[in-house]
């Protein structure tokens, strides 16, 4: 193998390298006597082809294969030899005018990581800003639990609905005076206010009473998931079965007994645990954004532009994504459009800080232990079926990529506790409120893509954190918060989201806390029929 490098300027390197026939006809030679023994063909005891045969019969396919794995071990070499981090995969151009049995020329250009200085971490100085659980807060978290677990009771006759009240109805819909496929349904449950069904239709509701009749006019909205109900006028003929009006339970022993508990001490003492919980992980969220703040105040160094263009690239399709479900979404692309230096000075920014970040990891030896990345490797099993669970376990562990992809949020949040340890941090008590302006305030901060031992070309990446935008898009965030769940930007809008129905009394301690702490989600807006599509949120 030969080697000349033909582009050595700032992180773009290109070498041309050269493979001799001989060292691809070795290779041929290797594995013809390698499955001789196994091919079979009339006229010959097992085993006993002749190697000329067993070339001739696979000759071309052996070739191929000689010469990819001659590519293959020539780019590893030369990674090696030159002492080469690539940013991101090699692109490998085969001479068009190769033929087998002579020389190939291979040209090979890639990126490389930059070198960076020493990282400094000294002279941190971060303040948490810490939020007392109020009293008040676990009993509204009771209460919230005390309203899920309510009996619906029948109002008299004479009630007239209104918001908050839950309804018994039958319905037709009709388009155009015809009732269309999925528009009809009886029995249906629908909570004024809910905002279960689309836009229009619970608030025609208000004032009815038990035995009403009713027929009221909507419009479902343009981006509506059904295509052949988008932006279409309906009727619907509504006949009101009952009135019916939650009965909350009384908020003692035997209540949090009910939940499986000993008693409501001990509800209260969970939820207020749970609270804790989402107080701390906001707090974090704010010293991370404070930590990355400093980091990059402190380092500026050339960034591989693949890197930075694969960034973008994300961070630009889940824009898209969500400016397709606004209200406008021409105008909410147009205004991205305006921006887009701004987004991509944003993906330039995140690479830095994950390849920062990586580089005090490695050089203060944080790393993910094997019993961590088992551990992780189980959890994320168990969104699988069972039988599916063995297959993706067998996967991660054979494929480095996809090993490093699950690795990386852990690494990245063993490096940000590393650097809080080495930190100077002052506490700061403050309300809740004031702690998620505080995260709210800070946009343009990004979470890194963190580059660490072991992702396929020596440095974890945590390629599937969600950006947090520098600016809102119209009437809505690019994105949550740094510690946002890792998402991909989807096209695939989601599923449809039914109203909650009642939660089974809880039999665990955890379950009944997670249960009580959490705040009602928005729900997805559905159509009155049961099978229509829901708009994605």
């Amino acid at each position: 193998m030969q080697t000349v490098e033909t582009l050595n300027e700032g992180l773009k390197r290109a070498y041309t390298v050269t493979i001799t026939s001989k060292d691809i006809d070795a290779r041929v030679e290797k594995e013809v006597a390698a499955i001789a023994p196994q091919v079979r063909m009339p006229g010959f005891r097992p085993g006993k082809v002749p190697a000329n045969l067993v070339k001739k019969m696979h000759g071309e396919s052996l070739q191929r294969d000689a010469l990819n794995s001659s590519i293959q071990d020539s780019i590893q070499k030369l990674i090696a030899d030159q002492k080469l981090r690539p940013a991101m995969q090699p692109s490998v151009e085969l001479d068009e005018a190769f033929e087998f049995g002579k020389d190939a020329e291979v040209k090979v250009e890639l990126e490389v990581l930059p070198e960076i200085a020493a990282p400094s971490i000294e002279g941190l100085k971060l303040e948490r800003l810490t939020v007392e659980v109020a009293d008040a807060q676990v009993d509204e978290a009771a209460g919230r639990i005390a309203t899920q677990q309510g009996a619906l009771e029948e109002h008299a006759a004479s009630h007239k609905a209104k918001d908050g009240d839950t309804l018994t109805i039958d319905f037709v819909g009709k388009i155009d005076g015809e009732a269309f496929e999925g528009g009809s349904a009886e029995d249906v449950k629908l909570k004024i206010g809910s905002g279960q069904f689309i836009p229009g239709f619970e608030e025609q509701l208000a004032g009815v009473k038990k035995g009403d009749e009713k027929t009221i006019t909507v419009t479902f909205p343009e981006d509506y998931g059904a295509a052949h109900l988008a932006g279409k006028e309906a009727t619907f003929d509504i006949t009101v079965k009952a009135i019916l009006n939650a009965d909350k339970p009384k908020l003692d022993d035997d209540f949090a007994k009910s939940l499986g508990l000993e008693g409501l001490d001990k509800l209260k003492e969970l939820l207020k645990g749970q609270i804790e919980q989402e107080h701390n992980g906001l707090t974090r969220t704010h010293m991370k954004r404070k930590l990355l703040d400093q980091l990059a105040a402190a380092h500026d160094f050339d960034v591989p532009p693949s890197m930075v263009e694969a960034e973008f690239n994300q961070i630009w399709a889940q824009l898209q994504h969500e400016a397709s479900h606004e209200e406008d979404p021409e105008a909410a692309l147009k205004e991205m459009e305006a921006e887009k230096e701004d987004y991509r000075a944003i993906a330039v920014r995140r690479v830095r800080l994950g390849l920062l970040l990586s580089e005090i990891g490695q050089a203060n030896g944080v790393v993910v232990s094997d019993q961590e990345m088992n551990r992780l490797i189980m959890q994320a099993a168990q969104q699988y079926s069972p039988q599916d669970r063995e297959r993706f376990v067998q996967y991660v562990r054979q494929d480095p990529m996809a090993a490093a992809q699950l690795r990386a949020p852990l690494y990245e949040d063993k490096v940000v506790d590393f650097l809080f340890e080495k930190a100077e941090i002052t506490d700061r008590a403050v309300s809740r409120e004031e702690l998620e302006a505080a995260i709210e305030a800070e946009d343009g901060d990004l979470k890194p893509h963190v580059h660490g031992p072991g992702c396929g070309h020596d440095h974890d990446h945590d390629h599937d954190e969600k950006p947090k935008a520098k600016k809102a898009a119209p009437k809505k965030k690019a994105a949550e918060a740094e510690e946002a769940a890792p998402a991909e930007a989807s096209a695939e809008e989601a599923p449809a989201k039914k109203a909650p129905a009642k939660k089974a009394a809880a039999k665990k301690d955890e379950a009944v806390a997670e249960e009580a702490a959490a705040e009602e989600k928005p729900k997805a807006k559905k159509a009155p029929a049961k099978k229509a599509a829901a708009k994605a949120e």
